[in-house]
């Protein structure tokens, strides 16, 4: 008996099986799958960022408006 065959039936019934060419493909598998979760991780930290910038320039608009506000109070109390 061959060692591709399994027992009984014709040995055309199975194929065959590579070890190396399964390996291969879970191989790939997994590196498409890793590869997928790092693009989502990486969106991600985008969309985090892009949030944290817009609450920075917030901040800084704020804190200028309020130092413009504090010179435009000083000056209408010089002109009294």
């Amino acid at each position: 008996m061959k060692s591709g065959v399994r027992g009984g039936g014709s040995r055309f019934l199975y194929e065959p099986f590579d070890v190396a060419q399964a390996r291969l493909d879970v191989a790939e598998k997994i590196a498409e799958e890793r590869w997928a979760q790092l693009e989502r991780r990486l969106v991600h930290m985008e969309t985090t960022l892009d949030r944290l910038e817009r609450r920075m320039w917030l901040a800084v608009y704020g804190a200028a408006s309020l130092i413009l506000a504090n010179i435009a109070y000083g000056l209408l109390g010089a002109l009294q």
